[in-house]
């Protein structure tokens, strides 16, 4: 896959904007080293911008959850 593609579907999963289809895809793309790398660049760089903001966004496991579960099942 594309560095562009990854990047997209990492800022889609992170804006839970993300659709079935990209979500397998996102899911497919954590089996292959060269994507997975990518995913875990932009979410230390996600991650290393949440602990530095003084201004956490509000909480939305509500929103994710139905996701992350999803993700845990396939794994």
């Amino acid at each position: 896959m594309a560095q562009q593609r990854s990047n997209y579907l990492v800022d889609q999963l992170l804006s839970n904007k993300l659709s079935r289809a990209e979500f397998d895809e996102f899911l497919a793309g954590l089996h292959n080293p060269d994507d997975l790398q990518i995913y875990s660049d932009a979410l230390e760089t996600y991650f290393n911008e949440l602990v530095n903001d003084p201004d956490p966004p509000p909480d939305s496991d509500e929103k994710t959850e139905p996701f992350l579960n999803e993700a845990k099942t396939r794994l």
